[in-house]
């Protein structure tokens, strides 16, 4: 790892915050659109309440939400195993400081660790590169959402347009739980866990830009479309935006095997990000590559 002009705790704690306290600007300008599309009224009003938050949320520097989720840490470039030691100290300060609720649980007794840390946390993506720098970003992942998060192991007879249904029902199924509207993270391919780690790095992705493969750029457009025809709407009330964005991402696969993972992010899809160089730290809300 890079020597760094400011400790890793900080560094860790600032992406805590803003991502909780802030929203990517690409999510925001996305919410801006549906609000000037959605005709019904219902929906306008749950769209206006989320922007009213949003701006209530960074002017008093509070969580956007009451649940706070739990973190998930990619990392790219130079890193080395003692950032986790940072990283956890980061994560307890900050659930004491901004406040962040405190999460973690055991998942048998329930029983509450108090810092959003505990057996297995945190949970940290190293991403192997060649890059001079380090890159860290924090995805905050609320239980709404995340609880949606469907895996299939179709037959490869399938093909694309069991792809395809497998994705949107597991959209329409989730309902109004992941608070809609929402960006709709796929992978397609890999394994199993592969394909699940993708439908999250996805999410990652921003809103709006062009998927660089076109057949899964052709796929985004569809999908998109079709979830805004189904009428689910905002907080599943009804409306044309049920749907901000849906970014999917593939890796080759075994020949008897056909994964497909949705991993749905709420209205706000939080995250942020920190390239480290020797010089300096550049904090942003734009996307993990």
């Amino acid at each position: 790892m890079i020597k760094l002009p400011e400790p890793l705790e900080d560094v860790v704690f600032n992406l805590l915050k803003a991502s909780n306290t802030k929203l990517p600007p690409d999510v925001g300008w996305a919410l801006e659109a549906a609000a000037g599309w959605e005709s019904d009224p219902t929906a306008y009003s749950q769209l206006g309440a989320i922007m009213d938050n949003v701006r209530k949320a960074e002017f008093l520097s509070r969580p956007m939400c009451q649940d706070t989720g739990i973190p998930v840490f990619f990392v790219k470039g130079k890193f080395d195993s003692s950032m986790v030691g940072a990283i956890e100290r980061g994560i307890a300060r900050a659930t004491k400081e901004i406040p962040l609720r405190p999460n973690t649980v055991d998942p048998l007794t329930r029983e509450n660790h108090g810092d959003n840390l505990g057996e297995g946390m945190p949970i940290v993506h190293f991403v192997p590169t060649g890059d001079d720098f380090t890159e860290i970003t924090v995805m905050p992942k609320g239980a709404g959402s995340e609880n949606m998060t469907r895996l299939a192991m179709l037959n490869p007879s399938d093909g694309e347009e069991g792809v395809m249904k497998t994705i949107i029902d597991a959209v329409l199924d989730a309902g109004g739980r992941p608070c809609p509207p929402g960006i709709i993270g796929v992978g397609i391919g890999g394994t199993s866990e592969k394909c699940v780690s993708m439908a999250k790095e996805a999410l990652l992705l921003p809103v709006g830009e062009d998927n660089p493969d076109p057949e899964l750029r052709k796929m985004e457009e569809e999908i998109f479309v079709k979830l805004n025809e189904s009428g689910l709407g905002p907080m599943g009330l009804g409306g044309a935006t049920t749907v901000l964005g849906v970014r999917i991402k593939k890796a080759a696969c075994h020949t008897a095997s056909l994964p497909v993972a949705v991993s749905i992010g709420c209205w706000a899809n939080r995250r942020a990000t920190a390239r480290i160089t020797s010089e300096k730290v550049e904090y942003t809300q734009g996307a993990f590559p």
